[in-house]
């Protein structure tokens, strides 16, 4: 791993820790936390969820068709992130579905401010000429998955006595991103160095973080 890759990473790791400070102090996550999460937190935790991974594949596609000829191998890996991930809100109207809820309410489900803005955020960004900034964003939210999604999961299922099948999305993400993390590091090798790109990446981590945040503030059940 080259200077470069390595001092971007140090940075992100970062902004990670400072963002897992912050969702602790949301409502839901304390009510989380604190054993006193519901039924109805979870329901609503999984309507803006559906709505923002669904997003996800689409702001990747569209940041891949603006990655020039010059960075074709991260244009690929980008395409078959996207490829990989497309279908995942289905796994959460699975689980919506298995805890009690009617489909067509988390299909129907509005953003929240939060959720809003860190959509509209994401896209702007992917938006420009070669988006290299958003491997930030992809490291805040990728890295959710690997160090919190399987801890959540547990915790929800066993506050709420759920089935498994109702906490699908949250496990397997626990399981599967940590392989997407070393995939990351590989694509901060194909845009490094760069002083400017390393800023905009570490900037937009920053600004995604904020934003998801937000996102989980905002949830009310």
């Amino acid at each position: 791993m080259s200077e470069a890759v390595a001092d971007v990473l140090r940075k992100l790791t970062v902004v990670f820790t400072e963002f897992e400070g912050r969702l602790e102090q949301t409502p839901l996550i304390r009510k989380l936390t604190r054993g006193r999460f519901e039924l109805a937190d979870y329901q609503a935790f999984l309507v803006q969820l559906r709505q923002q991974v669904k997003d996800g594949a689409l702001w990747m596609s569209r940041a891949a068709s603006n990655i020039d000829e010059a960075h074709m191998e991260l244009r690929s890996t980008l395409m078959r992130h996207a490829v990989t991930e497309h279908r995942d809100f289905r796994l959460l109207e699975a689980d919506y579905v298995a805890t009690g809820g009617d489909v067509n309410l988390i299909r129907s489900g509005e953003k929240n401010i939060g959720s809003e803005a860190l959509s509209a955020w994401m896209f702007h960004e992917a938006s420009g000429p070669n988006p290299f900034g958003l491997l930030g964003a992809m490291w805040i939210i990728e890295g959710l998955g690997s160090i919190k999604a399987q801890e959540w999961g547990r915790k929800v299922k066993e506050t709420l006595a759920l089935p498994d099948e109702a906490v699908r999305f949250l496990l397997y993400h626990g399981e599967n991103d940590a392989e997407h993390i070393e995939e990351f590091k590989a694509m901060l090798a194909m845009v490094l160095p760069d002083e400017s790109v390393a800023r905009r990446i570490v900037k937009t981590a920053q600004v995604t973080a904020r934003l998801y945040a937000l996102q989980i503030e905002e949830i009310v059940a």
